[in-house]
C-alpha cells in the first residue's frame, strides 16, 4: 500500500499535532533524556512583524521545550537557494522577539533550528550535522544558538534514533514503515498516523492534486526556460550576423557565418 510522505507539509503538522510525538522527536535529535523532557508545546507559527516593509516570519512547527528552549522544525521537501541564509533568517528572528522593549538580555532564551531536507545540501556522508557557536579551536561561545540538519538522502552511516525518523520521513510504501524499529511510543505512534492519514480520501486527493500543481509548475518553468535560451541563441546570432556586415561581409556570408535563416 503506497502511504503518503510524512515529509508533506500537512502531514508533518499533523504529527506535530501529538504530545508522545513531539516529544520523541525533540529527544532523539537534540539527544535529551525523555525523563527531562516535562513538555513541548506548540506554538505560534507565526513570527511578529515590527515593522511595516519588515519581512514576516513564518515557520513550519514552532515548539517551546520546558517552556524555555524555542524549536523551529521546517521540512523542505524540493532543492531551494540560500536554504542556510533562510533558517539563520528565522533562528535569529525567533531569538530576538522573546525580547521586548524595556526588557533585558537575560531574558533571551536558547533557541534550535531543526531542517529536515529532501535534498543533498553539505558536504560529506552525515545525514544529521550539528552546528553551534564555536571558535577555531572548539570552544564554545554560547548554547544559545544551536542548528540541525538533517539530510534525506545521505546514507547512514551508523544505526541511531535519528535514522528510523529519517525511514519514517522517506517512506512511500507500507513496506517502508515495516523497516523502522520502533523501539519506543513516539515513533510507534508516528507509523500510525501516517497509515490512518494515508487511508483518508480528502487527504489522499489533497496530496495527488499537490502532486499535479508541482507537476504543472515544472513543466511551464521548462518551457519559460527554453523560451529565453531560444531568445537568447537568437539575439547573439544577430550579434554576429551585424558583426559579419560591419566587417565588409556580404549578406549570404554574415548568414551562413551567423547561422540565422534567410528570412
Amino acid at each position: 500500500m503506497k502511504v503518503i510522505p510524512a515529509i508533506e507539509d500537512f502531514m508533518e503538522k499533523e504529527l506535530f499535532r501529538h504530545e508522545a510525538i513531539r516529544k520523541q522527536f525533540v529527544s532523539d535529535v537534540l539527544d535529551i533524556p525523555m525523563e527531562e523532557i516535562k513538555s513541548v508545546r506548540i506554538m505560534n507559527p507565526f513570527l511578529r512583524k515590527r515593522y511595516k516593509r519588515q519581512k514576516l516570519g513564518i515557520l513550519d512547527v514552532a515548539l517551546e521545550l520546558n517552556d524555555d528552549t524555542k524549536i523551529d522544525v521546517e521540512v523542505q521537501v524540493r532543492p531551494q537557494s540560500f536554504w542556510n541564509k533562510r533558517s539563520l533568517f528565522y533562528l535569529a528572528r525567533m531569538y530576538k522577539d522573546e525580547l521586548f522593549v524595556g526588557q533585558h538580555y537575560e531574558r533571551l532564551k536558547k533557541c534550535v533550528s531543526i531542517s529536515i531536507l529532501n535534498f543533498n545540501l553539505l558536504d560529506g556522508e552525515e545525514n544529521h550535522s550539528v552546528y553551534t557557536l564555536k571558535n577555531q579551536s572548539g570552544r564554545e561561545l554560547t548554547d544559545l544558538f544551536e542548528v540541525h540538519i538533517i539530510e534525506l538522502q545521505k546514507q547512514f552511516q551508523e544505526e541511531n534514533p535519528v535514522n528510523d525518523w529519517i525511514r519514517l520521513f522517506n517512506a512511500r510504501e507500507d513496506e517502508d514503515l515495516a523497516m523502522i524499529k520502533r523501539q519506543n511510543l513516539g515513533i510507534e505512534e508516528a507509523v500510525k498516523v501516517v497509515k490512518q492519514m494515508s487511508l483518508r480520501k480528502r487527504i489522499k486527493w489533497e496530496f495527488e492534486q499537490r502532486q499535479k500543481d508541482w507537476r504543472d509548475r515544472h513543466a511551464q518553468d521548462e518551457y519559460v526556460k527554453e523560451q529565453g535560451r531560444q531568445e537568447g541563441r537568437q539575439e547573439q546570432a544577430l550579434q554576429v550576423y551585424h558583426n559579419c556586415l560591419a566587417r565588409g561581409m556580404s549578406e549570404e556570408e554574415a548568414i551562413a557565418i551567423s547561422g540565422l535563416r534567410q528570412e
